[in-house]
């Protein structure tokens, strides 16, 4: 197990131990002094800390700077970008889990086919609203399957302001003490080659089209664009990243063929390569095109 992910491993613990320390001293009344139940959250920075500056860099470490990889778009359709390296780095307010360099895509086949957010009511939608949800996710380049995590089920949108609380607040932390696994949700890891790996997040339960150790060519069927994990919408999560473990990779730049690394808000198109898209699906119209 490398350092990294003992240093993750022992943070996370910390943290429960925090949490545990004052619930203690809510429900039993404990007389030790209130600083006590501090002390696990100051040693499980202290850790990252220690760790960042002498054991090799902690998952929220910057990597070694690298030249972007140029690869296919993951998508085909009408897509608008949100979160993209293109506006800021870490794209996503963060470095850990490999998203340095991240990306976001909400589909948008035409004008109002998204649903919008909502100050208060609907409180949250069925995935079914939105034209990412079961869109097609294509591999970018020829690789291997290395990891193909199924089973966490497509919970509803959290597209309204008291929606949008619980999930930053609590079902966010949750989901950070239970690890990666449970901030990507179902999600897809192919090795590229050359210490690249490319993730899809956030998954449809039940729509992987391959399985770890396959083999896949560029823009072959991966699986569906889903609603898990860390997630207010159906949309798709892409990032490269140097290693296959979200919780200890660092993220790797890329631009995609023929489309670049498009900005916030940024709407593009993705023809559909005629040999790859199944019929049916939600790409294989103009008016569907495939996630955020």
């Amino acid at each position: 197990m490398s350092v990294r992910k003992i240093a993750m491993t022992a943070f996370r613990v910390l943290q429960l131990a925090f949490l545990a320390l004052v619930a203690a001293d809510v429900v039993l009344d404990l007389t030790h002094p209130f600083w006590l139940d501090f002390l696990p959250l100051v040693l499980a920075y202290v850790l990252v800390a220690v760790v960042n500056r002498w054991g090799g860099g902690a998952p929220d470490a910057p990597g070694v700077a690298r030249e972007p990889v140029e690869t296919g778009p993951p998508v085909t359709g009408r897509w608008s970008a949100l979160n993209s390296p293109a506006d800021r780095t870490p794209s996503h307010g963060l470095h850990a889990y490999g998203q340095t360099f991240a990306i976001d895509l909400v589909a948008e086949p035409e004008p109002g086919a998204r649903p919008g957010f909502r100050a208060l009511w609907p409180l949250a939608r069925r995935n079914h609203h939105f034209p990412a949800f079961g869109a097609p996710l294509l591999a970018v380049a020829d690789g291997t399957v290395v990891r193909a995590d199924d089973g966490q089920r497509d919970h509803l949108s959290r597209t309204s302001l008291p929606a949008l609380l619980y999930l930053m607040l609590v079902e966010g932390s949750a989901r950070e003490l239970a690890g990666a696994r449970r901030i990507v949700g179902n999600h897809l890891v192919l090795d590229l080659g050359g210490g690249t790996y490319a993730m899809y997040a956030h998954v449809r339960r039940g729509s992987f089209a391959v399985r770890e150790g396959d083999r896949v060519r560029a823009g072959q069927l991966l699986a569906r664009c889903g609603n898990s994990g860390n997630s207010t919408e159906p949309h798709v999560h892409f990032q490269l990243m140097d290693g296959p473990d979200p919780d200890t990779a660092r993220g790797v730049p890329f631009t995609w063929r023929g489309v670049g690394v498009p900005r916030n808000g940024e709407v593009f198109d993705v023809p559909e390569p005629a040999a790859t898209a199944p019929s049916g699906s939600p790409a294989s119209s103009a008016s569907r095109p495939s996630g955020v």
